[in-house]
C-alpha cells in the first residue's frame, strides 16, 4: 500500500515519527535486551554478533517500521530484501522459525509499550490508526521474513541429502566413503546395521477419495521421522513409500553385537512400523563401512527369504531364516527339490492345503483356516500323498515339503 500523504500522527503531543527517530539508538539498545532477554537462543549468539549483525538488522527494521509510520507506506522490496537476508542467515545458524518471528514482534512491542503511555485523551484516534498500521507493518515483514528463512533452509536441506546421498552411495558402492563423509560433515562409524525394508501400505493408501501418493508420502515421512527419532547419529537412507535400504550407524562393532542390541533393533522396528502406520518386514545385516555392500546384498537376500516363506511383518537375520535360506540358494539340488511339487502345478487347492497344513501344523487348525470340513483336509493330505510320494502326516516327509515349497517359491 501507498500513502497519499504524512499521516501525521501524534502521540504525546509530537509528531510520533520524529519522536522514534530521536531515540532510535536507545531504542535499538532496548529491543536487543528485550530480545536476548526473553529469548535463550539469541543470548548464546557471539557478543560480536549482537552487537553487529543482529544490532544493525534491528535499527534497519525499526527504520522501516519509523518509515512506514511517517508515510503510511509499508516497507519497500529493499527493505523486504535485507529482511529476507538477514533471515536466511539466521537459518544458517540453525535458529529456529518460530524464535526468529518471534523477535520481530519483540521490536514491535518494545517500542509500543514506550510510546503508549505519553498518550493523551485527544490522541486516541491516532493510537487506534497506529495499532491498525503496526498489524499491517507486520502482515507484510512477517512473510518476507519467512520466506527468507524458509528458502535458506530448503537450499541448506536440499545440499544435505545431497551429502548424505553421496555418502550412502559410496558405502553401497564399495568406494571409499570417507571424503564424502567429511564433506557432509558425518563420522562413519564402526559399525552399520542394515536394513533392507519391505513396507506395507497404510490404510488411507487404500481409501476411497483419498490421494494414495500423499497418503504414501505421509506414511514414509512418519517413518524416516521416527527412524532417526530412535537411532543416535545420521541415518542414511534410500525409501520409498514401498520400502528399501536404510544403514543404520552403531557405536558397537559388527562382531560384538549382542542379542540384546538385536532385541532393542526390533524393537525400534516396531515403533516405527506403528508410527507409520503400515506393516514392517525388513532383513539386517551389519558390518563396518567397507563391508555395506556385502551386507547390504545379504539383507536383501533375508528380507526375499522372509518374504518369501510367508513370515509375519518384524526383523530378520540370516540366523532367523537359515534353512530357507540355504534351500533358496540356486544349483541342481535347488531344480530337483522344486521338480517334486510338479504334480500340484496348476491344482491351487492342494498346494494352498500343503502349504497351510505345513505353517499350522494340524489338521483341524488348517481347516480352519481354509474353511472347510477337516475331513476336506483329510482328502486333500491324501492326495498330495499319492501325487507326489511325500506324505504332509509322516514326519520323514514334512522337512522335504517344506524344502520343495521354498524352492518352488524361489524358482
Amino acid at each position: 500500500m501507498t500513502g497519499d500523504k504524512d499521516p501525521g500522527f501524534r502521540i504525546g503531543g509530537r509528531p510520533l515519527a520524529e519522536r522514534l527517530t530521536e531515540v532510535l539508538p536507545s531504542l535499538t539498545k532496548t529491543v536487543l535486551s528485550e530480545i536476548v532477554s526473553r529469548i535463550p537462543e539469541y543470548g548464546l549468539l557471539p557478543a560480536e554478533e549482537l552487537s553487529g549483525d543482529i544490532t544493525h538488522v534491528i535499527e534497519q527494521n525499526l527504520r522501516s517500521f519509523i518509515d512506514t509510520l511517517r508515510t503510511g507506506d509499508t516497507p519497500t522490496r529493499e527493505e523486504l530484501d535485507f529482511l529476507r537476508e538477514s533471515a536466511a542467515r539466521r537459518a544458517e545458524e540453525g535458529i529456529p522459525i518460530d524464535i526468529v518471528l518471534t523477535a520481530y514482534h519483540i521490536g514491535i512491542q518494545v517500542v509500543w509499550a514506550s510510546v503508549t503511555p505519553d498518550a493523551r485523551p485527544d490522541e486516541v484516534a491516532d493510537v487506534l490508526a497506529v495499532n491498525a498500521l503496526t498489524l499491517r507493518y507486520l502482515e507484510v515483514v512477517t512473510p518476507a521474513v519467512g520466506a527468507g528463512y524458509l528458502d535458506e533452509r530448503q537450499t541448506m536441506f536440499d545440499d544435505e541429502r545431497s551429502a548424505r546421498h553421496t555418502v550412502l552411495s559410496a558405502l553401497l558402492d564399495g568406494d571409499p566413503a570417507d571424503v564424502a563423509a567429511g564433506q557432509a560433515g558425518l563420522r562413519l562409524p564402526p559399525c552399520y546395521i542394515v536394513l533392507a525394508a519391505s513396507v506395507g501400505a497404510h490404510p488411507d493408501e487404500e481409501a476411497n477419495g483419498v490421494d494414495p501418493l500423499i497418503a504414501g508420502r505421509r506414511k514414509l515421512r512418519r517413518l524416516r521421522v521416527e527412524l532417526e527419532r530412535q537411532i543416535r547419529g545420521t541415518v542414511l537412507t534410500s525409501l520409498t513409500p514401498e520400502g528399501g535400504i536404510a544403514l543404520l550407524p552403531y557405536e558397537t562393532a559388527a562382531d560384538e553385537l549382542s542379542t540384546r542390541d538385536w532385541t532393542r533393533l526390533e524393537r525400534v522396528l516396531a515403533d516405527v512400523a506403528r508410527t507409520a502406520g503400515a506393516e514392517v518386514i525388513a532383513g539386517t545385516a551389519a558390518a563396518e563401512p567397507s563391508g555395506v555392500p556385502a551386507a547390504a546384498k545379504l539383507a536383501q537376500d533375508v528380507l526375499a527369504v522372509a518374504t518369501g516363506s510367508g513370515r509375519p511383518p518384524g526383523l530378520y537375520r540370516l540366523d532367523d531364516v537359515l534353512l530357507e535360506y540355504q534351500l533358496s540358494r540356486p544349483g541342481p539340488a535347488l531344480d530337483r527339490l522344486a521338480t517334486r511339487l510338479a504334480p500340484l502345478e496348476g491344482n491351487e487347492e492342494l498346494l494352498q492345503t500343503l502349504e497351510t497344513f505345513l505353517r499350522r501344523g494340524g489338521r483341524r487348525q488348517t481347516a480352519a483356516d481354509l474353511h472347510v470340513h477337516p475331513n476336506t483336509v483329510d482328502y486333500r493330505l491324501r492326495r498330495i500323498a499319492d501325487l507326489t510320494g511325500l506324505d504332509p502326516t509322516r514326519l520323514e516327509h514334512i522337512a522335504l515339503l517344506n524344502a520343495a515349497l521354498s524352492a518352488r517359491r524361489r524358482l
